[in-house]
């Protein structure tokens, strides 16, 4: 199985490269192939605009690649989201495209336009505590599908994003379908008030009040706040849940670290 890997927020530095492929190439069933655009620098980028839509769309065309890995999240894949969306080739509709965090704007976009993405863990998370397992985990869903790899308890249509994420692409075009899906969401680095604030958001769109339930990960290194919000995050989550007339689900094992599971869109295996 080829399985290649571009950037389509931030570069990905070579030592960190090569440790992913040194995994990769022990295993002996996949074929890992990091595009040069991985390395590229333009500002706060993995290259320019042009130079991530181009690799992008390069490894959606090629017939070789069976699964395309972003290499970590950042900023800037909402840049190329649309375009990369637009004129899908042939070749592209038989891949599976998995990453998470920023990346989920790419995710939307690709799922909406019919292709097969899930969110899951990137090479970068092999710099995490417990990153070579998250590495692993990915390689056994993408190259065999184990289901061990995916957030247990998973109903399917599903989805997932970071919160962040999900709320700037509400209104987009990138917006995909909500209704009947189970939508899993995380959050990093926000305080409680800024999550209570995208969740007033998120729960007052029409679209995603139709989602068949929601279900919270884990937000992660929450600073703190000059002024105690008084709530934490599962609370809430519960308290716009309910107010918008959501079901919340179980807690899901997803999130901005290690222990992040593999959560494929759609139904199966998308």
């Amino acid at each position: 199985m080829k399985i290649a890997v571009v950037a389509p927020s931030n570069a990905l530095k070579r030592d960190t490269a090569e440790r992913v492929a040194a995994i990769a190439s022990a295993r002996g069933d996949c074929e890992l192939v990091f595009h040069p655009q991985c390395f590229l620098s333009d500002g706060h980028f993995a290259g320019s605009d042009e130079q991530r839509l181009e690799a992008l769309r390069e490894v959606m065309a090629d017939p070789s690649v069976d699964a395309v890995w972003f290499a970590r999240g950042g900023y800037g894949s909402n840049r190329i989201a649309e375009a990369a969306c637009g004129a899908i080739p042939e070749a592209a509709r038989t891949k599976v495209y998995m990453g998470y965090s920023d990346t989920g704007f790419l995710l939307a976009g690709l799922h909406k336009s019919g292709l097969g993405v899930a969110h899951g863990p990137m090479p970068q998370d092999v710099l995490r505590d417990g990153g070579d397992d998250a590495v692993s985990r990915a390689l056994d869903w993408l190259v065999g599908r184990d289901p061990s790899a995916v957030e247990p308890g998973l109903r399917q249509p599903a989805m997932a994003f970071n919160l962040t994420v999900l709320s700037k692409l509400l209104g987009t075009v990138l917006e995909p379908d909500f209704a009947s899906v189970e939508l899993l969401i995380e959050e990093v680095s926000e305080h409680h008030y800024k999550i209570d604030r995208l969740m007033f958001h998120v729960t007052s769109n029409a679209n995603l009040r139709k989602v068949a339930r929601l279900r919270l990960g884990r937000a992660s290194d929450i600073p703190e706040n000059d002024r105690d919000f008084g709530h934490d995050e599962q609370a809430i989550v519960a308290h716009w849940c309910e107010r918008a007339g959501i079901e919340m689900g179980p807690p899901a094992d997803i999130g901005h670290d290690a222990r992040n599971k593999v959560v494929p869109f759609g139904r199966g295996n998308g």
